[in-house]
């Protein structure tokens, strides 16, 4: 077994440490030029003398306020996110937090005059061609007219967010971060991280699988008290905020932020339950390879076979710069730059937060990427999505500040493309039993990414209408809610045992970021669409998928892809995405009867 990576980001275009005074420097800067911001434009964007040269000129400067203001925030994030368990890395993300605020409450009403100026008036100055950078964030930013509140009622729900649901927020990371799972394995008791017990849930001794989920269980079972009582305010804080900004349903305000109907999710969502069956079809087959009578939350990713070896992050690196380069050499130099520029957090380390992302921090810099690599071959699949994501944020910066972030549903249409090519180029390396094994991984992926985040959606329908129907909820009213709703995605398949009615409370997405989760479904369904496109169109379908990348947000998602060919709103669209999926099932039973009548 080798080493663990010590390969650690390198922050330093930020900032040098926690201490740089150029952190206090940027926000006291940042203040100064936000009074003086508000001194020159208050009152004269709602305003019938608006101009399209006043608005215009009022962006640009927003734009390069909002761009430097952050830089302090997003180090913090960093920082912290790498690791938890430092209470200085824990009150430099709260100073900055508060800072920020400061900031943002002389910022305010430049927000809410945007939104409140005449539709006739701004309908009429946005077809002046000095303001097309700008078009699409300014109707982005009409959306939410009527959400709105008057600005002292906006400065104090701001003032108040940093001892109310941002600091909630805060105390679930560290929290979660914070427990200690043990487990005994070969006779030998060991303390485990988060992400390291999740780890071993693709094991392939079932014993070691069965134990890391019992640990898992108890390490939040053990903290359930206080994680149900995080979810039970921040859920109601949501609540709240909807009741006052008169929005008509939990999921509105995700919507408007990723400019969709509730339409076009629900038939999205639809489409992903209607084919559970896929789901069910695949665990018959995988359970009949691995010998089981039935298979359980603990077995949905346990590995066909032996692991063959463990993967270096060097090699990681040499596989996913392959894959990258025979699709784009532009793709590949740029995935490069984060590997030579030290943009990457590989390195496992205890108080590190679970999961991986990309952060796109700013124009004028470039992204950072957080993964713990544990030297898998999943996780060369993980290092392919999170570059994804890097080299489309890379790519879009000359949009600007404003348009630089896709929607949450495109957001995840490059990271999945990206993994994609990866497992591509490894399937075609490998003998008939690694393909075998490649095939259950990849498609096990998909399920995650589709079916799953599907099913969560759904969990995070009911909880919030729960609590709003019927008060405070306990762990084992959310545990049910939870449980009901995964089962149902793997129909008679796979049991949900006792024990995975806990695994609600791991999920950073319901606290950070209420229904973020369908549009990885959204994504993962796109992505076997334009997949499925590539592979017709060869080398000619590069360009054009470039292209797409560098629009960043500088559109909505449903004009994004009418740039291809793309009607999101149609339901045969999103079903075409499923054949995909459903072929690769197909391959992968293909692939089963060629291995048993190899084995005789």
């Amino acid at each position: 077994m080798p080493d663990m990576t010590t390969v650690a980001w390198d922050l330093s275009d930020l900032y040098s440490g926690i201490d740089d005074p150029r952190i206090e420097e940027t926000l006291d800067k940042s203040l100064a030029r936000a009074k003086q911001f508000a001194e020159m434009y208050r009152g004269k964007i709602n305003s019938d003398d608006l101009t399209a040269e006043t608005l215009f000129a009022s962006l640009k400067e927003y734009e390069n306020l909002a761009e430097e203001m952050s830089k302090p925030a997003n180090y913090a994030a960093l920082v912290f996110s790498a690791d938890t368990s430092k209470p200085e890395h824990g009150a430099l993300l709260q100073h900055v937090q508060e800072r920020q605020t400061e900031i943002a409450l002389v910022l305010m009403f430049y927000d809410l005059e945007l939104m409140a100026a005449k539709p006739e008036i701004i309908d009429r100055l946005v077809r002046e061609e000095i303001l097309a950078p700008y078009r699409h964030f300014i109707h982005a930013a009409r959306l939410f007219r009527e959400n709105r509140l008057s600005e002292p009622e906006e400065r104090i729900l701001e003032e108040k967010a940093n001892t109310g649901g941002r600091a909630f927020e805060r105390l679930f990371e560290e929290m979660v971060s914070a427990i200690e799972f043990k487990i005994v394995i070969d006779g030998e008791e060991q303390t485990l991280t988060e992400p390291e017990i999740l780890a071993l849930l693709r094991d392939p001794s079932r014993e070691v699988r069965k134990s890391a989920a019992e640990s898992l269980t108890k390490g939040l079972a053990d903290n359930s008290r206080l994680i149900t009582f995080v979810f039970n305010t921040l859920v109601y804080d949501k609540s709240i905020d909807d009741r006052l900004r008169r929005y008509q349903y939990p999921e509105e305000a995700r919507n408007k932020s990723n400019e969709l109907d509730a339409q076009t999710v629900e038939t999205v969502i639809k489409t992903c339950v209607e084919n559970y069956p896929l789901v069910a079809r695949y665990y018959e087959t995988k359970r009949d390879i691995l010998g089981y009578d039935k298979l359980t939350h603990y077995d949905r990713y346990a590995p066909l076979f032996e692991a063959k070896r463990p993967y270096t992050f060097d090699e990681a690196r040499e596989v996913v710069l392959a894959s990258f380069g025979r699709f784009s050499e532009q793709m590949r130099d740029v995935a490069d730059e984060f590997f030579k520029n030290n943009w990457i957090d590989a390195e496992p380390r205890k108080g590190k937060r679970g999961g991986a992302f990309c952060s796109y921090v700013t124009t004028d810099l470039h992204p950072y990427i957080l993964q713990t690599y544990l030297n898998r071959q999943d996780d060369i699949m993980t290092m392919g999505h999170e570059l994804g994501h890097g080299i489309h944020a890379y790519l879009s910066r000359p949009q600007g500040y404003l348009n630089y972030s896709s929607a949450l549903p495109v957001a995840e249409l490059a990271s999945t493309f990206g993994e994609m090519l990866v497992f591509e180029s490894i399937v075609e390396k490998a003998d008939l039993e690694d393909k075998l094994a490649l095939y259950a991984e990849k498609i096990e992926s998909n399920f995650a990414t589709i079916f799953r985040q599907a099913a969560m959606y759904r969990f995070e329908q009911e909880l919030h209408r729960a609590r709003r129907e019927q008060g405070e909820l306990t762990a084992d009213d959310i545990s049910d809610i939870w449980q009901r709703n995964i089962q149902a995605m793997f129909l008679d398949s796979v049991e949900m045992g006792e024990g995975h009615q806990y695994w609600w409370m791991y999920v950073n997405h319901f606290i950070a970021s209420p229904f973020y989760v369908y549009a990885y479904s959204f994504g993962e369904l796109l992505v076997m669409a334009l997949y499925s496109m590539y592979r017709q169109e060869g080398k000619s379908f590069v360009p054009k998928y470039l292209e797409l990348l560098k629009a960043g947000g500088s559109c909505s998602p449903e004009d994004l892809l009418k740039r291809v060919g793309i009607d999101i709103k149609n339901p045969e669209f999103w079903q075409g995405g499923m054949k995909v999926m459903d072929q690769l099932i197909e391959e992968f039973e293909g692939l089963y009867k060629e291995w048993k009548a190899a084995k005789g």
